[in-house]
């Protein structure tokens, strides 16, 4: 087994209500549906899965009547290397998004905004670079 830069990431995440992550998460930022599943068994849940067409990552949203449980840390970080644009931003809000501050790196970094469920997406003005020693 080797884990290499065409490995698939998943990462997975409850929702109370699927309807609203797809318009924060398609509509507003502009994601694909990757796949839409219904539960058609006991012990099978509702899903969303959202990404970019071709990419090796996606975030699955997976319906619960439970609420989620995120905390300040739970990160899903954007790095747009470039200015986050304010109409971005109206989109994320206007979909159910609230803006909050995170951190004063995040803060200078980019902007912050809580998806319906709580949790926060970070779009960072910076790019990517595969040696965390640069920050």
């Amino acid at each position: 087994m080797t884990i290499d830069v065409t490995t698939h990431v998943r990462l997975a995440r409850p929702s109370r209500d699927l309807t609203l992550a797809e318009r924060f998460y398609v509509e507003a930022l502009g994601l694909d549906v990757l796949y839409r599943g219904t539960a058609s068994a006991p012990g099978e849940h509702d899903l969303l899965m959202v990404g970019r067409a071709g990419g090796h990552w996606h975030l699955e949203l997976v319906a619960t009547d439970l609420p989620p449980s995120p905390s300040a840390e739970d990160l899903l970080v954007v790095y747009l290397d470039g200015p986050v644009p304010d109409d971005l931003v109206e989109r994320l809000l206007a979909a159910g998004g609230e803006r909050v501050s995170q951190s004063e790196y995040w803060d200078r970094w980019g902007v912050t905004v809580t998806d319906p469920d709580g949790y926060r997406l970070v779009l960072s003005t910076r790019g990517w670079r595969n040696t965390p020693a640069e920050g």
